[in-house]
């Protein structure tokens, strides 16, 4: 465990990492020099230019541009779709463990933020919309000028004995990729996990890929689990990767299954390395999309680090009303199958949109940190055919503003042709609207009920008033989000949280621990510490005052 920071840690630049396995320094490699040539101490000591080292990796992440300020005058309206997915924090944990930092657009602020519990307030039994929806506003603690809004989501509960019959089809890719203690071996232990979970009533078939595909397992009773848990074991891995003939068969296998009103779910398992039959995104998820229609869902299981393909994992996930799942341990899988069984399995609302008209009486400038990936424009907010994230049974969503108030200094400079809208008087009726009240924004949700065509809508204003002082005093699940939002912020090395580090992360998450019943939130704060330690800007900080002799002794070298 390294020890608690001492320094203030700025924003980074962008981490350097490395892929392979048997290098475990933040750095690969490092423009020539004589330096190098110089003893380890040395090399990492002096003049040694992080912006200069080489990446390199097989994996395949989908590009990622952090979302930048908006003004309020031109672009008053923010639309997304809401995002269960919490693939990207297991898979940063894996880079962090094995001494890395992690790659750029593996990081994703809003399922690092969705990875963890929050213990907001369900539904009540009366309610005529099956989540609940909460906001809260606070001073921005990076910046007390800015505000931060806090919107959150909590869906009802089910008990697992009131669920719907489930038809599941584990789909598992078995080709040579595969045969590696970090894949075929977690994935036969992980759907293990699951098949404990099963009642008589469910079902379970199993396929597999490679070369060619197989239905190793027909439909078969879920209280059966010896004879299913000995077709899981005898899975062995080899050969080509033939993922799309692997996802037909496994959608035949659902339909030949399927349960009228129950779940009716293939669950994906692969590190996505394909190469045979068809391997673009674009006809995997056309053919997802299809099926999706057809009352079969998706979720993927992503497991695996060299080739591993997470862009196509997250987008069969999205498209196919399934949540996409980072698989680095069994602890992960227990947390995904054993823990949040319901959530994993049971929707309770399909295709949820958010969108937010801020008031340009009181808020000049606003930026939505993370949900890069879900942005949709205002005109799909309303167009039923575009799909968008399903909340399953007990889910928890949250999404963050940061916000420059009316009369603050904003990021955005005023047009030199353009009036300045924002410092001009209202109108008369302007004001009108605008004084309606302490409205901060308006808030607009869209979600269909499971099976349904036609979305519901929901509007809740977001009231001013609602507002604490300083993030110290919001509510302790505001407090870890914002945590660990700064800390997807810090790793990608934005300069937008200014020099908010470690050291202010782990004081914000520290305060929120709360009872912490599986440990997730320890475990942040440990990742937190490890990411700092593996940082190159920190790593010179802590080392500067002991190597300062060893590098006068080579310049003193090199000048002989």
């Amino acid at each position: 465990m390294p020890q608690p920071l001492e320094a203030h840690v700025s924003a980074p630049p962008p981490p350097a990492y490395i892929v392979s396995p048997a290098e475990m320094s933040p750095v690969s490699k490092v423009a020539n020099s004589p330096m190098q040539q110089m003893s380890r101490s040395v090399q990492e000591n002096a003049k040694l230019d992080m912006s200069q080292a080489s990446v390199t990796t097989t994996a395949k992440y989908q590009k990622i541009q952090e979302n930048s300020w908006k003004l309020v005058t031109e672009e008053p309206v923010s639309t997304f779709s809401a995002d269960v997915d919490t693939g990207s924090y297991a898979n940063v944990r894996r880079f962090i463990q094995q001494g890395q930092l992690p790659a750029h657009d593996a990081i994703r602020a809003e399922e690092m933020v969705n990875y963890f519990s929050y213990d907001y307030a369900l539904p009540k039994k009366d309610d005529a919309h099956p989540f609940s929806v909460h906001t809260q506003l606070s001073a921005s603690p990076w910046n007390a000028s800015r505000q931060l809004l806090r919107i959150a989501i909590k869906g009802k509960d089910l008990a697992k004995e009131t669920l719907p019959a489930a038809n599941l089809v584990f789909l598992v890719d078995v080709s040579g990729s595969m045969d590696m203690p970090d894949r075929l071996p977690l994935v036969r232990s992980s759907l293990k996990l699951l098949v404990a979970q099963l009642r008589p009533q469910d079902r379970v078939s199993l396929v597999t890929y490679a070369n060619g595909t197989r239905v190793v397992l027909p439909a078969t009773a879920g209280d059966q689990k010896a004879k299913i848990n000995l077709a899981l074991e005898q899975l062995s891995a080899g050969g080509g990767t033939n993922g799309e003939a692997g996802i037909k068969l496994a959608y035949a296998q659902a339909h030949a299954g399927k349960i009228q009103g129950g779940i009716n779910r293939v669950l994906l398992a692969t590190d996505g390395d394909l190469n045979i039959g068809v391997t673009n995104d674009r006809d995997l998820k056309a053919l997802v999309e299809r099926e999706r229609k057809a009352g079969i869902s998706l979720s993927t299981l992503g497991v695996g680090d060299d080739n591993y393909n997470e862009a196509l994992m997250k987008k069969l996930a999205n498209n196919g009303d399934g949540s996409y799942h980072y698989l680095d341990s069994l602890q992960e899988a227990h947390k995904v199958l054993v823990n949040e069984y319901t959530s994993t399995l049971a929707t309770i609302a399909q295709d949820l949109k958010l969108q937010v008209e801020f008031n340009p009486a009181l808020v000049k400038e606003y930026r939505l940190i993370g949900y890069e990936l879900r942005a949709l424009t205002r005109e799909q907010f309303n167009d039923d055919k575009v799909d968008a994230g399903d909340i399953g049974a007990g889910h928890t969503v949250t999404a963050l503003y940061e916000i420059v108030p009316k009369g603050s200094k904003g990021n955005i400079d005023a047009l030199r042709y353009q009036p300045n809208i924002s410092d001009k008087a209202p109108s008369k009726e302007t004001q009108n609207k605008e004084a309606l009240s302490d409205e901060l924004a308006w808030l607009k949700l869209r979600y269909k009920t499971p099976g349904s065509e036609q979305s519901q809508l929901v509007e809740t204003p977001i009231k001013q008033t609602n507002m604490v002082d300083n993030i110290k005093s919001a509510d302790q699940d505001f407090r870890f989000a914002t945590a660990v939002a700064a800390w997807a912020q810090w790793l990608r090395g934005s300069s937008l949280i200014a020099n908010y580090g470690p050291k202010d992360i782990l004081a914000l998450a520290n305060s929120a621990r709360g009872s912490d019943r599986f440990g997730h939130r320890a475990e942040f704060i440990r990742l937190v510490e490890l990411s700092a330690a593996l940082h190159p800007v920190q790593a010179k900080q802590l080392s500067k005052k002991q190597t300062k002799p060893a590098v006068a002794e080579t310049a003193a070298l090199e000048s002989d």
